[in-house]
């Protein structure tokens, strides 16, 4: 079964006959097959050389690439195995149609809003009391059909997260102080924590995307551009409530990350290497997490619903089913 590799040693990532070796700087040596990687995230200084790019271009691996901050630098992608022109046709038609791209930027919406209600829900059911905040939260869900435009749709999304993000305090039994949603930079220690979590869920998501024939520059909900690959931020919208804040509460709850896990010498508030490698090992064993499919009757990881929602997606577009945004059953 194909696995995510992390590296955060300095070193240089070499074709090895038919296999990947990494060296470290002090020479140390391991050996990668080739068909056990999916891709590889490095959090590292790390030399590398077109000849490993052919074969990891050859073998669909994909690399992504955070800088010394740990924020998300950018992805080399291999081309794409899995061309389909029809479908490339209608992905771009359903985004000059506002109709339909107005439909799947409220899906996406929807998805992410039902399960940050459900995350309330739950802590509502246990030790903070939130049930004015549901009811509101409630009020906005359902407005999201009645939006006419995407601005419009985006001020309900971020009414939404507003509230959510306040309570954020009581859910989390750390003295950690979070009032709103920052991003450049995150502004306290939260906020470096939302960030980082975030971009590992949108590089898996950019990889679960191009094992499907979408093309991951056409998005509806966030306006493509230049150098971004923005449908994973559309698609990953559904799953950061579940499974990166969720995280996030965990690793706070349990105390496995603090506030000695942050560096703030420099302008910037940023994790600390061994913080940064604590998150990374927990979102790969919840990634790896699998439930009972209610469609499929199997086992399926969490990072394979993330697949599945491509290809409910590519149904859609090819007119053979009206997607529905995934949704928790258990």
């Amino acid at each position: 079964m194909k696995r995510s590799y992390y590296i955060y040693s300095n070193g240089q990532l070499k074709r090895k006959d038919n296999n990947i070796q990494f060296e470290t700087v002090e020479g140390e040596k391991r050996t990668i097959p080739i068909e056990t990687a999916s891709d590889f995230y490095i959090f590292s200084e790390m030399s590398l050389n077109t000849k490993l790019l052919d074969f990891f271009s050859q073998n669909g691996v994909i690399i992504h690439f955070f800088n010394y901050y740990s924020y998300y630098s950018g992805s080399y992608i291999p081309k794409e195995r899995y061309l389909s022109g029809d479908l490339l046709v209608k992905q771009v038609k359903h985004y000059l149609d506002l109709e339909k791209r107005q439909y799947l930027a409220q899906c996406f919406v929807m998805g992410a809003a039902q399960h940050i209600y459900r995350n309330l829900r739950y802590y509502n059911s246990r030790h903070i009391e939130c049930t004015a905040e549901l009811n509101e939260i409630n009020d906005l869900i359902k407005s999201i059909s009645l939006a006419k435009d995407i601005p419009t749709l985006m001020g309900i999304e971020g009414q939404i997260r507003r509230k959510y993000y306040v309570l954020w305090n009581l859910i989390m039994l750390q003295n950690m102080k979070f009032e709103k949603r920052i991003k450049n930079p995150p502004d306290n220690q939260i906020n470096t924590l939302i960030s980082f979590v975030n971009s590992l869920m949108y590089a898996k998501t950019l990889s679960e995307i191009y094992k499907t024939q979408l093309n991951p520059t056409l998005s509806y909900l966030h306006k493509p551009g230049n150098r971004r690959y923005s449908l994973s931020l559309d698609i990953s919208e559904i799953f950061k409530p579940i499974l990166g804040d969720r995280l996030i509460f965990s690793l706070i709850n349990k105390r496995q990350i603090s506030e000695k896990d942050f560096d703030e010498r420099t302008e910037l508030i940023t994790l600390k290497k061994n913080a940064s490698q604590k998150i990374v090992a927990e979102f790969d064993k919840r990634m790896e997490q699998t439930i009972k499919h209610n469609t499929l009757k199997r086992q399926v990881s969490y990072q394979y619903l993330i697949r599945l929602e491509c290809y409910k997606l590519i149904k859609h577009l090819l007119d053979e089913k009206e997607y529905v945004p995934f949704k928790m059953w258990w």
